[in-house]
């Protein structure tokens, strides 16, 4: 494959030119839209060899599952019990499973129109354009590395607790010179993510069955903790606390405990996200999509749930562990403290099929960037005996390697979590977008502004809830206004007409704007830490995209001869001119086509 972007990059002179035009490309190109006939067609060609469709519904579900259910849920429901719900974390898992069910649903309706492998970059390049599906994607590659890198790290600690009684310091190598938090070399993490990444190499669907096989009899262990809950465990520890200083009640910190709980266990969910790169390798996406992606995020939340309610029937919230929850609650049942050991093993697993997957997704995101010229082509080559994106899945597990090898896990967790969210938001906002403007000239104006509105909403309940948690009046009024406002537009605003499908998600601009909503309340509740990062990582991917991103993709239209189209600005001039550009019925007499 000929590398693109030489006019731009063949001499220190010329390089220096295309800087200077920088200005002019950035708003030339920032906007340009592709269409799902061209990501189809030309865009996805440009990998040379297609990705194999082999992959059956029931594999997707089981990669979906696989991806979420990892080593957090047997941390996180301890914490959440003990310091923010109470038993009622229960309603805090259901809460956020609903939550990802209408991101879920919102990612399963672009997957089916445009069953391609780059998931929510190639829908924002559909919708928003190339710099919006860049600046997401540049997000979403960095969480995804670094949060496998912490997954990875985990391994040897939940390993090591099957074994013995030490800490995983103990089995790593203190390398003396290096700054604290990055002086414990973990080469079983190393280890772990080289396999992977050799599995991906060698063949998705390969990887799809080492999944299914793991996460079978991972579901046997969390099976048997959901057992052992429910039979030895008391239904009273649901509502009478271990401590008398302690409130009582199934919901003892009340209805901002439950929202505060949701926002923490939320991120047990991240994973969905990934089964949607799949699109382009399963086999009839329009009923295998919606299956796998939906499937599994219900399945995911009816697991949570069991799992929630059987510790806090086998101990008072304000006696559960934080840190190990499940292990804790099995050594203190008496005749039971040999199960303990049952956790670290399914912990263990819950890792593998859960690195796979994101290492998985990761690699297609970057793939299908690459086709875009954003970022060198190379990385969008397919390996024509494999099938699978081997220049990606190498690089990105290589540097996912590295960073587990050397970087403890707690300077891993403060830089993880925003980004994902912010993908969401944005794939529920283009959904709206697409399904109410498409690449046309209607209802541009209408869908922006309810839009704007929705966020607007969504921001002023984030900002009363942590000014004053727990109101009800700020819930009432913000949610009251923003169900209002979607009624209103999915009543007065016509979808834009396209081809029938197997399956579609009905009601779009209500379940979306619901997805909104939640989703913005979930990123008022991440930690300021968290937007230090996510506004250093925005800064270095726009300088990026400003020094290279723009003038490759500028070179590669020229060479094609095909500039795009500016979808928004060229559709507020036509906006303009409704009258001259419909017929009697209302409909564009020169529909726009968007171009790659």
């Amino acid at each position: 494959m000929e590398e693109d972007g030489s006019s731009s990059f063949s001499s220190l002179e010329a390089y220096a030119r295309a800087l200077r035009k920088t200005p002019h490309r950035f708003w030339e190109r920032a906007g340009v839209v592709s269409s799902v006939e061209a990501e189809l067609t030309e865009v996805r060609s440009l990998s040379g060899v297609a990705m194999r469709r082999r992959l059956e519904w029931y594999e997707v579900v089981g990669m979906g599952v696989g991806g979420m259910v990892g080593a957090g849920i047997f941390v996180t429901t301890g914490s959440v019990a003990r310091n923010n719900a109470g038993p009622a974390v229960i309603f805090s898992y259901l809460l956020a499973g609903f939550t990802a069910l209408l991101s879920a649903l919102c990612y399963t309706d672009f997957a089916v129109e445009l069953p391609v492998a780059g998931g929510a970059f190639s829908y924002l390049k559909i919708t928003f354009g190339e710099f919006a599906a860049y600046f997401t994607g540049a997000n979403l590659i960095m969480e995804y590395v670094l949060s496998n890198a912490a997954v990875a790290r985990t391994f040897l600690s939940y390993l090591v607790s099957v074994f013995s009684s030490r800490g995983a310091d103990s089995w790593r190598i203190k390398a003396s010179g290096l700054a604290d938090g990055f002086d414990h070399l973990d080469f079983a993490s190393l280890a772990l993510v080289v396999i992977i990444t050799t599995i991906l190499c060698y063949s998705t669907k390969h990887g799809a069955v080492f999944n299914l096989v793991v996460t079978v009899i991972h579901m046997i262990f969390i099976l048997f903790i959901v057992v052992v809950g429910f039979a030895e465990g008391d239904a009273r520890n649901l509502i009478v606390p271990g401590y008398t200083t302690s409130a009582g009640g199934i919901s003892p910190y009340g209805l901002q405990g439950i929202f505060n709980g949701a926002a923490i266990v939320y991120f047990s969910y991240i994973g969905y996200d990934a089964v949607s790169t799949m699109a382009e390798e399963v086999k009839n996406p329009s009923k295998t999509m919606p299956i796998g992606v939906a499937g599994s995020v219900i399945i995911v939340t009816i697991i949570y749930s069991l799992m929630a309610t059987s510790i806090c029937l086998l101990q008072p919230y304000d006696k559960i562990d934080p840190d190990a929850p499940f292990a804790m609650a099995f050594k203190g049942l008496e005749g039971w403290e040999w199960a303990a050991t049952f956790v670290g093993v399914g912990a263990s697993l819950g890792i593998l099929t859960s690195l796979l997957v994101s290492m998985l997704g990761q690699a297609r995101y970057l793939c299908v960037i690459g086709r875009s010229h954003v970022v060198p082509c190379w990385f969008a080559r397919i390996h024509h005996g494999t099938g699978t994106p081997v220049n990606a899945t190498v690089f990105l597990g290589l540097w996912t390697a590295i960073i587990s090898l050397f970087t403890d896990l707690e300077v891993l967790l403060n830089m993880v979590s925003i980004g994902t969210l912010f993908v969401f938001y944005m794939v529920a906002n283009a959904l709206v977008f697409y399904r109410h403007v498409g690449q046309r000239n209607r209802n541009l104006s209408a869908t922006l502004c309810f839009l704007g509105l929705l966020t607007t909403c969504s921001l002023g309940f984030v900002i009363v809830w942590s000014m004053s948690p727990g109101c009800w009046w700020g819930l009432t009024l913000f949610g009251g206004v923003s169900v209002i406002i979607s009624i209103i537009f999915y009543c007065s605003v016509p979808l834009v007409s396209h081809e029938p499908r197997d399956w579609e998600l009905p009601m779009i601009p209500i379940v979306a704007s619901m997805s909104i909503f939640l989703n913005v309340f979930l990123l008022g509740s991440v930690e300021a830490a968290a937007y230090k990062r996510f506004a250093l990582w925005s800064a270095v991917a726009v300088a990026y995209y400003m020094l290279y991103g723009v003038h490759a993709t500028h070179d590669a239209a020229e060479k094609l001869g095909n500039k795009g189209t500016f979808l928004i600005i060229e559709n507020i001039e036509l906006d303009m001119e409704v009258d001259g550009n419909m017929d009697m019925e209302g409909r564009p007499l020169e529909p726009m086509k968007g171009k790659s």
